[in-house]
């Protein structure tokens, strides 16, 4: 490990040492930059949930969601999808102690969680379709596959992230670099899971009830 990423800890647990360390503001700086950018992620997922609220009455005479729906496979997606979030928290943690093969090894859970996640919405999504309910046959199933497909098209962009996370962890270990992009993706993959739980909420639980 880096002799700053050393120095950076003495602060934290120090916060008399006045030791300068502009790798931390690097730190600070960069967080506050994603903060940014999932708050405009935010905007965009309101935007479509709002969307879904005002679309999801106009069936055009097919299908509503009560009739759609069921809450089985919703509710495994969101297990699945927990699962994936505390094992990537658990990688984070073992990170803070330079636990290189125990990082590796829960991004590697957290992956196959996350990759069954996307395999499950796909195949409900082939399943609609094949049932002659895509998205082209009422307001309501365009706004569904847009806001779900959108958070799916997320969790596949945060799957090819931890990917690379995990080669750059194996080549170079726990460095301040690492440790900073580790942080960050959790803040990505957490947020993803927080989003769906709105989704499963909003979409599923109230639909069918």
């Amino acid at each position: 490990m880096s002799k700053s990423f050393v120095i950076r800890h003495k602060v934290e647990a120090h916060p008399d040492m006045s030791v300068p360390d502009p790798h931390q503001d690097a730190f600070v700086r960069t967080t506050l930059g994603f903060w940014m950018y999932l708050m405009t992620d935010c905007l965009i997922f309101a935007s479509l949930f709002i969307t879904y609220a005002v679309l999801h009455h106009e069936t055009f005479g097919g299908p509503s969601s009560r009739e759609l729906f069921t809450l089985h496979l919703p509710f495994a997606e969101t297990m699945v999808l927990l699962l994936s979030s505390v094992s990537c928290g658990l990688a984070i943690l073992s990170s803070l102690k330079n636990k290189k093969n125990k990082i590796i090894g829960w991004l590697i859970l957290a992956f196959l969680f996350g990759a069954a996640f996307v395999g499950m919405e796909l195949y409900e999504f082939s399943q609609l379709v094949q049932d002659g309910h895509s998205w082209r046959n009422s307001a309501f199933l365009s706004s569904f596959f847009t806001l779900v497909g959108t958070h799916g098209l997320h969790v596949s962009i945060g799957l090819l992230w931890m990917v690379i996370m995990m080669v750059q962890i194996f080549r170079n270990g726990v460095t301040l670099f690492t440790f900073r992009r580790l942080v960050v993706f959790g803040m990505f993959w957490h947020f993803l899971d927080l989003i769906w739980i709105f989704i499963f909420t909003f979409v599923y639980l109230m639909g069918v009830l």
